[in-house]
Parts: structure tokens; C-alpha cells; sequence
């Protein structure tokens, strides 16, 4: 771990990157999840913002930041136009996008155009063209692009990935996703709508699936992270479980990954009870890893023929990447906000690389990117179109 911190780029630089917010203003969930962990690790000073369209919301939620007033904007394209003007010492060298899912794209397209490394929330776009586009985008200018899938950024889930990395349980033959919650088991959209649910229940605005974009995106991605292979097709079920509704809030799915591996996963966000609890279990060959949300400061490791072991965060026997993501020991439980910080941590050391010239740290390099984004719509485009045709067996990579 001393190692790491030795040749850390970020380390090099030797001062916090400077980060405009957009998005995540009055009301927001994510965004002050994502500014607190903006600065947990004194990687980012938050220095300017987009926190409203209303100039007097814009200005005063500024205030709360302790932004300079001057600095609080009402649009993305004033920002950009006047932190260019400004010193290249003093100006913003990143952003960070938490606005509603239709706006992703454009946010990041202005943001990469005008050479700021981006820090973007989930689902990263809404269509397969706008996620294309914007993998070719990022590919050329080669700036720095997080997708903030934060379930990769917990210490124990780092820690099978690892496993999984050094064949600790062989050849990988099922995996089981499993995304639950229970806040639209009520027929929410039959009352008074929050802005939030608003936007969120607005198929054009979220996305042409409210559960996939919102939790199934985060199942796909945390499959695929930990097995360490791509969903290669799917049959899926969408649909909705609560009566009347017509938008998706449940969705089952077999899935065949590219190493040859099987599985299911269920998400929906109408089960009655659930709380949010994401899971995830890989059983190989020689065993079967097991983590769950819930409970996200142990692994579950059974060996074939052997006794269960619970891996702990803060364990001193960790791969160096759980070590890592951790920063406090063990009985200390470290969770959600620390999980974003991770990224963060990640995005700060990718920027920091590219000013230096230097190697960025591999232990950082567990973050989803841009083409993570690209194949998170691109599953939620097949399994739409699986279920469309009764279940039928389809393809999660669209050509070219």
C-alpha cells in the first residue's frame, strides 16, 4: 500500500484538482453524495457550479458550497465560457454530471469539447448513438471519463474481482445479479410527483426503461466487473408487477457472458419490503465469492470441499486493491459515500497522469469508463428487445 502512495501521479501533482458541479442542487439525493465524496480525500476542491437554472437558487445553493458568487452559473455553456476566460492555474480542469439522465449527454459532450476531464452518474446516456458518439469523443481527445457505477468502488468487491483475476475459483461458470428495492411498491405516480419523480417517470427524460437505466444498469455492471467478462446475450421478462402502471419497475433475465459462463438477474424496484440491497455471486470451478450491499464490509468465500471464510475490509492479507480503497480499519464500516470517493479517488489519479506524464497508479484502475457506459445501454437495448420477442435469445454487442 506505501508503495502505491509512492508513485501515485496524484501524489506527484502534490494538490487538489479543481471540479465545476453540474447538477445536484435543492433537492438533489446524488449530488451531495457525489460533492462530499468529491472531497473526502482532499482530491477535489469544488471551485464552481451549474446547481440550478434559477440564478437566485443557482447563487444561493452556491453560497452553501462556499463558492465565489461569481462562480455559481445558471447554464453549462456559461460556465465553460467564462472558467476558460479565467488564469489556467485558477480555472476548472474536470466536471462532474449529476443532472437528469437526458441531460448526461450533453453536459458531457460540452464538457470534453472544451478539454475537462468528466466525472458522470449512471445510466450515462439514454440511447445507443449518444453512448457511440461519446466513446469516440472521449477516445479522441484522451481526457479522463468515470461512469460512477460506485458498487466497484467498495473495498470487498475490489477484492473479488482480484480473486476472480487470479483464479481463485477457476474457471467461472454461473453468475447471479440480484437488484432490489422497494419505493415504487405503491402506486407512486399516482400522487403528487416530486420534481425528482417527475423527470424520473418521463420515459423521454429517463430513459426508454426506468428500472434497467436506474438499477439494472448497476447488476450488468457489477456482473461483468467482478466475473471479469462481458453479458453476451440475454432473454429477458420487463415489465411492471404493480397493477396499472405503465412503465417498467421489474425485469428478469438469463444471461450467457463471453467466458462461457451462465446466470440470472432479477431487478425491480416494486418489491414490497426490499430495501436497497444490490448482490452479486460468482461460483467457479473452485468455489463460489458472495457480496451483498447490505452488508458490503465482508466477502463470502467457499471453497470447494473446504471451510467458508468471511474476508473483512481491513483484513491485512486484502489483494492491495481492497487495501486501497480502504481507510479505516476493520470494525470501522466504511460504505456508500466512501464507495463514490474511491471513484473519485480513481478519476483525481487518471487526471493527475495525464498533467504529469506519469504512469497512473494501477491500483487505481478499477473505475468504469466511457465504454462501460456503451455496454450498459447496449444490455439494456437487448434485454428491451429480448422481451419484446416473448423471451428470445439476443445479443447484448449492436454491430460496429
Amino acid at each position: 500500500m506505501s508503495s502505491s502512495v509512492a508513485i501515485s501521479a496524484w501524489a506527484t501533482l502534490g494538490r487538489p484538482l479543481r471540479l465545476g458541479v453540474i447538477g445536484g442542487g435543492p433537492g438533489s439525493f446524488i449530488g451531495p453524495i457525489h460533492m462530499s465524496a468529491a472531497v473526502l480525500d482532499r482530491r477535489f476542491v469544488i471551485v464552481a457550479g451549474v446547481l440550478s437554472s434559477d440564478p437566485l437558487r443557482a447563487v444561493s445553493h452556491g453560497a452553501t458550497l462556499g463558492l465565489d458568487p461569481a462562480r455559481a452559473y445558471v447554464s453549462v455553456e456559461q460556465m465553460l465560457e467564462a472558467e476558460s476566460a479565467r488564469a489556467a492555474d485558477d480555472r476548472i480542469e474536470a466536471v462532474a454530471v449529476m443532472t437528469p439522465n437526458d441531460r448526461h449527454y450533453n453536459d458531457c459532450v460540452l464538457a470534453l469539447q472544451a478539454g475537462l476531464h468528466v466525472i458522470c452518474d449512471k445510466p450515462m446516456v439514454n440511447t445507443l448513438s449518444q453512448a457511440r458518439h461519446l466513446v469516440e469523443l472521449v477516445e479522441q481527445t484522451q481526457l479522463a471519463f468515470c461512469l460512477t457505477h460506485n458498487y466497484s468502488g467498495y473495498p470487498m468487491v475490489r477484492q473479488a474481482r482480484a480473486m476472480v483475476e487470479a483464479g481463485v475459483l477457476g474457471d467461472i461458470r454461473i453468475v447471479q445479479a440480484e437488484y432490489l428495492q422497494g419505493g415504487m411498491a405503491l402506486p407512486v405516480e399516482s400522487g403528487l410527483l416530486t420534481d425528482k419523480l417527475r423527470w424520473k417517470l418521463n420515459p423521454e427524460r429517463s430513459g426508454p426503461s426506468l428500472v434497467l437505466g436506474d438499477i439494472g444498469t448497476h447488476a450488468h455492471h457489477l456482473a461483468s466487473y467482478v466475473s471479469g467478462s462481458r453479458v453476451a446475450q440475454v432473454s429477458a421478462d420487463v415489465g411492471a408487477v404493480v397493477p396499472g402502471r405503465v412503465f417498467d419497475d421489474y425485469a428478469a433475465i438469463l444471461w450467457r457472458f463471453e467466458n462461457g459462463a451462465r446466470g440470472t438477474c432479477l431487478v425491480s424496484q416494486a418489491a414490497a419490503g426490499a430495501e436497497n440491497n444490490v448482490r452479486i455471486r460468482i461460483h467457479g470451478a473452485k468455489g463460489m465469492l458472495a457480496w451483498e450491499h447490505l452488508n458490503p464490509n465482508y466477502l463470502h468465500h467457499a471453497p470447494l470441499g473446504d471451510s467458508v471464510r468471511i474476508l473483512g475490509r481491513g483484513d491485512a492479507h486484502l489483494h492491495p486493491a481492497a487495501q486501497r480503497a480502504t481507510r479505516i480499519a476493520r470494525g470501522h464500516p466504511e460504505g456508500f459515500r466512501e464507495s463514490f470517493a474511491n471513484l473519485y479517488a480513481d478519476f483525481a489519479e487518471a487526471i493527475a497522469a495525464r498533467i504529469t506524464g506519469q504512469t497512473a497508479d494501477p491500483l487505481h484502475g478499477g473505475s468504469p469508463g466511457v465504454r462501460d457506459g456503451l455496454w450498459g445501454q447496449e444490455f439494456v437495448d437487448a434485454t428491451l428487445a429480448s422481451s419484446q420477442r416473448d423471451g428470445a435469445w439476443t445479443p447484448c454487442h449492436a454491430p460496429g
